[in-house]
């Protein structure tokens, strides 16, 4: 049975501020059982952190993260520091990892896509052989074209091996329809980021500005109104998109909210949780 858990990037400032095991005891009580591991450090401490939480508040790791190339200059990716993310997947019982974005340089390069898309089918093949399934989590910008076809599928064209972890969220704001790229990727698709879909309130300051000359201040602000929501307060037919996920053979469905302008993160989730209580998948969790 699929599952419904939190990814931990939505509390990334509080697993830095009150650390690993309180966090994760925090998400416990609201409810959350699984967690993806998203924009932790994971330090020999912060593992084992991981490990007693687990244990101590029957908790379970969804997935770990990783990216293909080091996105900073100390920072780990599958390329320098293989053998340790392995390790990290194993020693919390994880056989899922995800690459969270494309390389930088890639989003503005269908070579440089291509090229990923090369060397992650080395490293999936790898990491298929030490028993860890490799996902790829969409934004935006997999949704423009290149000769008719969206970015995310010359990926999964080019990358044949790779899973995808397709976001919701991300999906609607590239102009495509959630319901049916889950439909399409059925059977490559075991992990989906649940997050809504808000138009934002236009501050009336902006409006003032358009009427005292400053038309760009105002633009601005239209033309980028979208926002992430908690679960039932944005517009994305959530019940839908539960349903279908379930139909494609999805293990994890996982709560995230990128920004929560200045509601306590841990609030946010605990919305977002009742609100799936509500639509009677208390039984996920």
């Amino acid at each position: 049975m699929a599952k419904i858990g939190v990814q931990g990037s939505t509390v990334k400032q509080q697993f830095q501020e009150l650390g690993v095991y309180e966090t994760m005891k925090k998400l416990s009580e609201i409810g959350y059982k699984s967690v993806e591991i998203s924009q932790v450090e994971t330090s020999p401490e912060n593992i084992e952190a991981i490990q007693k939480a687990c244990k101590d508040f029957d908790m379970e790791i969804a997935a770990m993260s990783a990216s293909l190339e080091p996105q900073t200059k100390d920072g780990e990716s599958l390329t320098t520091h293989y053998d340790k993310i392995v390790a990290d997947c194993k020693a919390v019982d994880a056989d899922l990892l995800r690459i969270g974005m494309l390389p930088i340089p890639a989003m503005a390069s269908l070579d440089k896509v291509l090229e990923f898309c090369e060397k992650v089918n080395d490293v999936t093949k790898k990491l298929k052989e030490d028993g860890i399934t490799l996902y790829y989590h969409n934004h935006h910008v997999e949704f423009r074209k290149y000769d008719g076809k969206f970015l995310l599928d010359i990926i999964r064209e080019k990358a044949p091996l790779l899973g995808f972890e397709l976001d919701v969220h991300w999906i609607q704001r590239g102009g495509a329809n959630p319901l049916e790229v889950i439909r399409d990727y059925k059977g490559k698709v075991e992990l989906i980021h649940l997050k809504d879909y808000r138009v934002g309130e236009l501050p009336q300051e902006s409006v003032d500005a358009l009427f005292q000359g400053d038309a760009s201040k105002f633009m601005d602000k239209f033309n980028n109104l979208i926002e992430f929501a908690e679960l039932g307060s944005g517009t994305l037919p959530l019940k839908e998109i539960i349903e279908e996920s379930l139909s494609s053979g999805v293990r994890y469905l996982l709560v995230e909210q990128d920004d929560t302008y200045g509601v306590d993160p841990f609030e946010s989730l605990k919305i977002s949780y009742e609100h799936l209580v509500e639509l009677g998948y208390t039984e996920l969790f």
